[in-house]
């Protein structure tokens, strides 16, 4: 059982994860998946009503989506929570309508909690912002009851151990929209701000800057199966090998060699231009998942050229070489 100071901290960092994200942000991913929503049950368990713009979002378009449900809830620090539901009948006249529906949670809402699990079973995707901190624990959640999901996170959540598995055996992959720069997230009225990465408009509301976002998801859209187009050639000046692993090291995507047929140590961005019909995805130089033979065990996880570390890679193959 956590002790007080355990949950206070806990309770803290939840609070310190409170970011709201913009609703140009979720409309400008979210419409390359209403196709799949029909007749769908959505679960934003991250989610309180009052500030969510996934809900905002959701509430609005519920009607056109041709939604069956939307379920939403959130973390109450101190307090219990509650759920609100907007729910699709057909009346006693054989008209379809919408209703909503308030109800107290027995709990504070946290996502792990046995309510927001039994609504978890129920719904068919997951569509919200979770927590960054606890964002590996929230996709195994995910993974475990076998939910389709859209969410935003960390793009260094691929290195983690639980997510980058995911990520190499084609279980999840980046969204659509989001691929560079940095993204703005209303925060709370207590939330501490750092001048150069924040501003407060003139109504009072925060807003803080975070680098490196990335939706992630299970489900599929089109572009994602887009070839990135190469143009060098593979020479050993320019791509040379690491001195503990047996890949060359690609420092920018779009130098990846057409004609390279071994292992290439490519930047986490990558992942941005990933297409799973192009590339396979082998391993990392954090050695997660990495094939055996390839990390020279007793050295440094991290890539190293000519004495040098190299940061963070994803150990890749092309599938199909130009020779």
């Amino acid at each position: 059982m956590p002790n007080k100071n355990t949950r206070m901290a806990s309770a803290k960092r939840n609070k310190n994860d409170e970011f709201y994200t913009q609703l140009t942000d979720i409309e400008k991913e979210l419409k390359h998946y209403h196709h799949i929503l029909k007749g769908k049950v959505i679960f934003c368990n991250c989610d309180d009503p009052t500030e969510s713009n996934f809900w905002q979002y959701f509430a609005r378009n519920f009607d056109f989506l041709e939604i069956k449900k939307l379920i939403s809830t959130h973390y109450e620090p101190v307090k219990a929570s509650y759920k609100l539901e907007i729910t699709r009948e057909m009346n006693e006249h054989g008209v379809v309508d919408s209703f909503v529906t308030e109800t107290p949670l027995k709990s504070n809402g946290d996502f792990r909690s046995d309510e927001c699990i039994e609504m978890l079973k129920e719904s068919d995707i997951v569509i919200t912002n979770p927590p960054f901190s606890l964002f590996r624990e929230y996709v195994s959640q995910l993974a475990e009851f076998n939910k389709q999901f859209i969410i935003i996170g960390s793009q260094n959540a691929v290195t983690h151990k639980e997510i980058f598995k995911l990520i190499k055996n084609n279980k999840i992959w980046y969204g659509h929209s989001i691929h560079g720069n940095d993204r703005e997230f209303k925060v709370p009225d207590d939330y501490p701000l750092h001048a150069s990465r924040s501003r407060i408009d003139e109504e009072g509301n925060k807003y803080i800057r975070v680098t490196g976002v990335r939706w992630f998801t299970n489900v599929e859209y089109d572009q994602r199966y887009e070839d990135i187009i190469l143009y060098k050639r593979y020479n050993k000046e320019e791509f040379p090998h690491y001195d503990n692993y047996n890949a060359i090291n690609i420092n920018r995507t779009k130098d990846i060699p057409m004609d390279f047929k071994g292992v290439m140590g490519v930047p986490i961005t990558f992942m941005d231009k990933y297409n799973p019909e192009q590339f396979e995805i082998v391993g990392c130089s954090y050695s997660y998942g990495e094939p055996v033979g390839y990390h020279h065990e007793g050295t440094s996880f991290n890539g190293i050229v000519n004495g040098e570390n190299v940061y963070k890679r994803i150990f890749i193959t092309n599938k199909n070489p130009v020779m």
